[in-house]
């Protein structure tokens, strides 16, 4: 090849991010001003970026709030920007959440209210409901991390521990019109999954959170359990009247940004493959399968013919057992790594396209054919690493750690393993 693997891989993440900025992909949806007043609210790791990409292209008055994670705040004139805390909310989150559901009340038909949503609304939003604290969500959205459970099992407890989300803002707008624009971040871009789909009809349950956390063994905390079981207040369904002015335009999601990097792939040379944006299961687990598959290129030339790179998206879960630090990336890197045991001829990028792999401050890392022999002359073993879901110091000890900072968008995980010959 006449360009630098890693050099490649990068580019083809770079590209990915920059096919979901609100920059690019928030005009072209933007309704009509109303007669009435223009009210923005939103939530996600975007929220921001959105709000001021709304600003620069709006030709009509209008306020409003938003909410972010700490980090991603960008400057708006006329919609409040507010930080708070991603994974687990905090109170800067509770009273923006508070705040969002009194400003949607006591709207009229001629107004509108634009929502802003992207990934990690969820935790950003968190207004607990009737008889739960804060604690009590806080302990849930822990419990809930260390699982393994996947993102639609996450969002269907946290609507039914909620006074906000799977549907209830958009019916405390009623009669407002509500036109929700949305970053998917979760597989299946199912817009009720995407930040607990605070404006759209939820179709689950209590009986299927209860189910949830009965199958992952999850007994604390006692409040949230009570509340689960006493089922008192269901989120909006389909049907109900409240929602019946609803839009919702999906506006970026994973597909779009991994077809980004499969342009950036041919026009250097290389054969891509999309093996799927919606991919799930442990990262582990994953990482085999991608592995075995990258093997498969490498001898038999299937499914594509080297140079080629394995494009993938979605949202892998670990299921915590060490102590490590590390976010899915990392721990999908650790074990595809192991499992390549130093192959020559493949490389891999996979990151958070939000620039933030679990909790650390990198978007994920890189592995080269020599990660193996560079980490035994550092006295590193990866199986151990890996076995105390250790990705992030494994790799910073190598340097391999891909850092971008907060990217300001986020359609969840990007995944490449280059094959050169």
């Amino acid at each position: 090849m006449t360009i630098d693997p890693k050099a490649l891989l990068r580019q083809m993440f770079d590209a990915a991010v920059a096919r979901a900025m609100p920059e690019r992909c928030v005009p072209p949806f933007l309704p009509k001003p109303p007669t009435g007043r223009t009210i923005v609210l939103g939530a996600g790791k975007a929220a921001a970026t959105m709000a001021k990409a709304v600003e620069d292209h709006w030709s009509g008055n209008l306020t409003g709030l938003v909410v972010t994670r700490y980090g991603h705040r960008v400057p708006c004139k006329h919609v409040e920007v507010v930080e708070a805390s991603h994974p687990v909310p905090d109170v800067a989150g509770r009273e923006a959440a508070e705040r969002i559901l009194k400003m949607a009340q006591g709207l009229t038909a001629q107004d509108l209210v634009l929502c802003l949503i992207s990934g990690g609304g969820s935790a950003l939003l968190s207004l607990p409901a009737p008889g739960l604290t804060l604690q009590d969500k806080q302990a849930m959205n822990r419990a809930l991390l260390k699982s393994g459970a996947n993102i639609a099992e996450m969002n269907c407890v946290r609507k039914h521990l909620s006074a906000i989300k799977g549907g209830r803002l958009a019916a405390a707008c009623y009669p407002a019109k509500v036109v929700t624009l949305t970053i998917s971040d979760v597989p299946g871009d199912d817009p009720a999954v995407i930040a607990s789909g605070p404006t759209v009809p939820d179709r689950t349950t209590f009986a299927d959170a209860r189910a949830i956390l009965e199958k992952y063994g999850i007994k604390e905390p006692f409040a949230a359990i009570e509340h689960l079981r006493a089922a008192r207040d269901e989120t909006p369904k389909p049907g109900d009247p409240r929602l019946a002015k609803i839009e919702t335009h999906l506006i970026a999601a994973p597909q779009e940004s991994l077809v980004a990097a499969a342009e950036v792939a041919q026009a250097a040379g290389v054969t891509p493959v999309v093996l799927g944006d919606s991919l799930e299961g442990e990262s582990r687990d994953v990482a085999l399968v991608h592995a075995g598959i990258a093997g498969q290129v490498a001898r038999h030339g299937q499914p594509g013919r080297a140079p080629c790179v394995l494009l993938s998206g979605g949202e892998t879960t670990v299921t915590v057992r060490g102590k490590g630090r590390g976010g899915r990336n990392a721990e999908f890197l650790l074990a595809l790594t192991v499992a390549l045991n130093g192959h020559p001829n493949i490389y891999a990028l996979a990151g958070d396209t939000d620039g933030v792999d679990g909790t650390e401050d990198n978007a994920g890392a890189l592995v080269s054919p020599d990660t193996l022999t560079r980490a035994t002359k550092r006295g590193l073993d990866a199986k151990s690493y890996l076995a105390d879901n250790d990705g992030y110091s494994f790799f910073s000890a190598l340097g391999d750690l891909v850092v971008t900072g907060p990217t300001l968008t986020n359609v969840n995980d990007f995944r490449a393993i280059l094959i050169t010959q």
